[in-house]
This record gives C-alpha cells, sequence and structure tokens, in this order.
C-alpha cells in the first residue's frame, strides 16, 4: 500500500478525533482526553510488538531519536492542538494545524538533507494557502484573539520537528511499530509525571458524558499514529507531514455534518478546503 494512502487515511483519523474531542470536551477537560488517548494507543501497541516483534529493537541506536520525538508529540503537540479546539472549535484550530507542512518541509531540506521537488513545494503553499484561507474568517466574523491561535500553530510546529526526528529513527530501525511504541509510551510516562509533580494530576477527569467520545477518539488516534509511523516508514518527511495536514479539510467536512450546532462553516472555509485538496494532488503525483 501506498505511503501516500496512508498519510492522507490517517488524515481523516484525527479529522475524527477532533470532532469527538470537540463534543467530548463541552462535559469534561482535554486533560482526561489526552490521558486516555496516550494510555490506549500505548496499550495497543505494547500487545502488538508483544505478539510480532522482537522486544531488543527498544533499546537500538535509533531509540533515542523516537524518545526525543515522544517529548514533541504526541506529548505537547496533541495537547496543544486540543486546547486549540477548545478555544477556536474545530473548523478553526485545524486549518492553523495544517499549517505545519510549511515547517516540515523547511527542516527536512534543513537537517535530513532532502531535495523535494517542484511539485512537494507547489503542493505545500498551496495546503498552506488553504489553510490560512480558512483562517481568514476569523477576522471577518470579528472571532480574531491572536493568543488563541498561539496554541494550534504551536502544535503545527512541534509536530514538524518531532516527524523528522521519526524518521531519523525510522531510517536507523525501520520497524515503525517499535518507534510508535517508544513515542508514546515516553509521552504517557512524561504527562503523568508532569502532573504529578505539578499536583494536577486530579485534571485528568473523564465524565459519563464525555467517555464515549473520548474512548472513541482514544482507539482512532491510535490507528492514526501508527499509521503516521508506516508512512513515515515508506516515504519522505517532506511528502508525508503535507499528506498529514490534509486534517483540516475532513475537519471542515465532518463539521459541517457533525457540528452544526456548535460552529457554522462559511464559503471561504469551503474554497480553503478544495484549495487544500489541490496541494493534495501535487504532492501525491511528486
Amino acid at each position: 500500500m501506498r505511503a501516500e494512502f496512508l498519510a492522507i487515511l490517517s488524515s481523516i483519523g484525527w479529522a475524527a478525533d477532533s470532532i469527538l474531542i470537540r463534543r467530548g470536551s463541552q462535559s469534561s477537560n482535554i486533560f482526561g482526553a489526552a490521558f486516555l488517548s496516550y494510555f490506549v494507543t500505548t496499550l495497543c501497541l505494547w500487545f502488538y510488538i508483544t505478539l510480532f516483534s522482537s522486544l531488543h529493537l527498544l533499546w537500538s541506536s535509533a531509540t533515542i531519536y523516537f524518545v526525543l520525538s515522544g517529548l514533541l508529540q504526541p506529548l505537547l503537540a496533541r495537547i496543544l492542538y486540543y486546547v486549540g479546539i477548545q478555544r477556536l472549535g474545530v473548523s478553526r484550530a485545524g486549518p492553523l494545524r495544517g499549517t505545519g507542512p510549511l515547517f516540515a518541509v523547511i527542516v527536512a531540506v534543513i537537517f535530513l538533507n532532502e531535495r523535494p521537488n517542484y511539485f512537494v513545494y507547489g503542493g505545500t503553499i498551496l495546503t498552506v494557502a488553504g489553510a490560512w484561507l480558512i483562517l481568514m474568517r476569523m477576522r471577518e466574523e470579528g472571532e480574531w484573539r491572536p493568543f488563541d491561535a498561539v496554541f494550534p500553530l504551536g502544535a503545527a510546529l512541534i509536530a514538524a520537528v518531532s516527524q523528522s526526528l521519526r524518521r531519523t529513527g525510522l531510517l536507523m530501525l525501520g520497524n515503525p511499530f517499535i518507534g510508535a511504541t517508544i513515542t508514546n509510551s515516553t509521552s504517557l510516562i512524561v504527562y503523568l509525571i508532569s502532573l504529578l509533580v505539578l499536583g494536577k494530576i486530579h485534571l485528568i477527569r473523564l465524565h459519563r458524558a464525555s467517555l464515549p467520545y473520548f474512548g472513541s477518539a482514544a482507539f482512532i488516534s491510535a490507528g492514526s499514529q501508527i499509521l503516521v509511523f508506516v508512512a513515515l516508514s515508506r516515504g519522505e518527511v517532506s511528502v508525508m507531514v503535507p499528506l498529514f495536514n490534509t486534517t483540516p479539510f475532513f475537519s471542515v467536512l465532518f463539521t459541517t455534518i457533525f457540528l452544526r450546532d456548535l460552529e457554522r462553516v462559511t464559503s471561504r472555509v469551503v474554497i480553503g478546503a478544495v484549495i487544500m485538496v489541490g496541494g493534495v494532488i501535487f504532492i501525491a503525483n511528486h
């Protein structure tokens, strides 16, 4: 199966995750959602590698790259994005999170010596342009709050750096499931330790009304996370990450269908989403 298809499939999963988080956050906070997401993903991965992989690979020379990646994403990137969803909504936070391709191409070229062709650059520009076109609706409606935008933008930057670290580790190891296990285990452990040290462990609350949404989101994000690693193991960062960031297109689509009572999607948002699809076509035909 082509890496491009796996990358797009993962972006669909992340969009569904965003919708579920938005619904669940109406009766709970994002700390519980983040914990459940990390825990379910880590549990599934450990179950898989125990049955089908060699555990000695956990101590390879590539481990440090996966650990460093786990300190950034999903740990920081997912929390920042979830906060952005709470403050801005899915149709707004998603496009800002979609600026990741710009950061990813820069990081891949500088640190991984990758040389994307003009199709990749053109697709990346279209993807980012579409994201910002969607974002412009905030200014028109008088809802622009610069500080709120820091959260999804920060998630985009952190994710781009993390993807490059993962790619480096996968080039050394070549086993995406081992890499995903180390990364997610790191995020879960550091997340819990941080809350314990700060005395904020009580923030992990899962109300009955939000559990179906957060629980479903956890399993979907687990599958999407695995797809990310498999895609990175088969393709270049500068190609895969822009495809991962087509999530805003699917977020807008799902918002229109499932969040009509919470968010309004304008024609500008739709046009921006179409432009992003054009970017995907450019990248997929590199």
